[in-house]
């Protein structure tokens, strides 16, 4: 390999938000290069003019950061081989564009749209499978190829419209190296003469990247699959520029699939499966329609990288879950596969649980403390995170351990099916009982107050089934949550005793005695 370094590059569009697929297609150019002691670059491609979305890059650099992809060069970093803009280097293509014109490798393109779809209705109508301007039909087409010298001349003297298109050689195997694929070997006849400069003097995506690709000493070209029928083009165009010993090495990822394998997960599924597609909320500035992010919906950006990592990765292993050094240390191209991966809902959420219990109750107590501020509650620090350390493993999401609302609030509703279930005549006496035994019980622990209040109902022969139910019940007002037993010793004697006297007033109001 000709590069003294690695150098990866993400290089989106700022057509709209970045998409889910586009933050792992960053993260595995991230991982490769920070495992191989390289950089990671971002470059804003940004030559399609006409579908530029303002706040799009922002977007795009924000949903990295909040990823924890760290970028070493490029956009909002700086760097040696800007600029990174691809807009702000269109001097820089069309020297190169003229070169190929004058090496015969590309020629000027002067038809109209209505020739060009007149062309293709002829193709169609001869029965060509795949209508394209190629080695065949540009032969019939208004270009510098059929045009006399002067013709040609004068027509780009004038201004007309035109493009430049390369030139496909008609008979040719072109080879491709795909670190994840293999050899991938397309015939030239497959190829149509793309567009490589248009008509509003921009570069297309297949002449700017790879001219980038090459100044930015790009070793690695890390991208979807969607972008592998194009790679001919782009290794011809390396050929014809003479930097054929110079090109990277190619690596393209699978597609990220919906759920139900059926199709790729796209942009446009945004929220209409149950889940978001974006890392952010993004706000479209033509529509004002909203789209929800991971973050807004509370995954942690730890989790949403473990979920994305693993959607066309393996580490060979049976660990599933990775902080980013970790993912780092057992990152290789090697293992990603070929074939699409299914997002699963219930393995994100699984990932969000694992990462939310695996935070101290004090973290998790800072994050709580602006729902419940949403809800108007206020309480101790000390208190949320005793709260947190019994709500948590419960819980999928920080908003998720508000079900435990009643720790902060005393309940003035009560679960109906518990209600109907367990609340019997003999409760309000079972009850009095298991009020005297807390009153009286000094040592006010977890421990002590299972022993204690287990010893009793097993000396007065009482149900634990139906015991526990209504305690519950009167402290909380739903039929399940932590250790009932935990509960009551961290609302204290008092308080347990005053909601066990509040509801019982409510509930026999309420529910006749069955």
């Amino acid at each position: 390999m000709p590069f003294q370094k690695v150098r990866v590059r993400f290089a989106p569009s700022p057509t709209g938000p970045l998409h889910m697929g586009g933050v792992r297609t960053a993260l595995y150019n991230y991982l490769f290069a920070k495992k191989n002691g390289g950089d990671f670059i971002l470059r804003i491609e940004d030559t399609d003019q006409k579908r530029f979305v303002e706040g799009a890059e922002e977007y795009i650099i924000n949903s990295l950061k909040w990823c924890g992809i760290t970028i070493d060069e490029g956009i909002g970093a700086g760097g040696d081989y800007g600029p990174y803009r691809q807009s702000e280097r269109k001097e820089i293509y069309k020297e190169y564009a003229n070169q190929l014109i004058e090496s015969g490798n590309a020629y000027y393109a002067f038809d109209s749209s209505e020739e060009l779809e007149e062309m293709r209705e002829r193709l169609k109508a001869a029965k060509v499978a795949t209508p394209q301007y190629n080695a065949v039909t540009r032969e019939t087409m208004k270009n510098s190829l059929t045009l006399s010298d002067d013709e040609v001349k004068s027509r780009l003297a004038s201004g007309d419209p035109h493009t430049i298109r390369i030139k496909v050689p008609r008979k040719e195997e072109i080879r491709i190296k795909d670190i994840i694929r293999g050899w991938v070997v397309v015939h030239s006849s497959k190829i149509d003469d793309k567009i490589i400069f248009k008509s509003d003097g921009m570069p297309t995506y297949h002449m700017a990247n790879v001219i980038d690709d090459h100044l930015m000493k790009i070793s690695h070209v890390i991208r979807g699959e969607e972008w592998l029928p194009s790679t001919p083009v782009h290794v011809l165009l390396y050929k014809f520029l003479g930097w054929e010993d110079e090109m990277p090495e190619f690596a393209h990822l699978p597609l990220l699939l919906k759920p139900d394998g059926n199709g790729k997960l796209s942009k446009r599924d945004g929220d209409q499966l149950g889940f978001p597609v974006f890392p952010l909320e993004w706000k479209d500035p033509a529509s004002g329609e909203t789209y929800s992010g991971y973050r807004e919906n509370g995954y942690f950006p730890e989790a949403f990288l473990n979920i994305l990592a693993f959607l066309g990765w393996n580490p060979g292993t049976t660990s599933e879950f990775f902080n980013l050094d970790e993912l780092i240390e057992a990152f290789s191209l090697e293992r990603v596969g070929k074939s699409g991966s299914k997002f699963d809902l219930e393995k994100a959420h699984w990932y969000n649980q694992h990462y939310l219990r695996n935070k101290s109750n004090k973290e998790l107590a800072e994050l709580l403390m602006p729902v419940l501020k949403e809800n108007n509650i206020t309480a101790e620090a000390d208190f949320v995170e005793q709260v947190c350390g019994l709500m948590k493993e419960r819980a999928t999401f920080i908003p998720d351990m508000m079900e435990g609302k009643y720790f902060f609030e005393r309940p003035t509703e009560y679960d109906e099916k518990t209600l109907r279930k367990k609340w019997k005549q003999e409760s309000p006496s079972i009850v009095a009982g298991l009020r005297e035994l807390i009153k009286s019980t000094e040592d006010f622990t977890s421990d002590i107050l299972e022993k204690k209040i287990k010893e009793h109902l097993e000396k007065n022969e009482i149900s634990i089934g139906i015991a526990m139910p209504n305690l519950r019940l009167l402290t909380c007002g739903v039929g399940s949550g932590p250790s009932i037993f935990d509960v009551i010793a961290l609302l204290g004697k008092n308080e347990t005793l005053a909601r066990i006297d509040e509801s019982l007033i409510h509930i026999q109001k309420q529910q006749p005695a069955n």
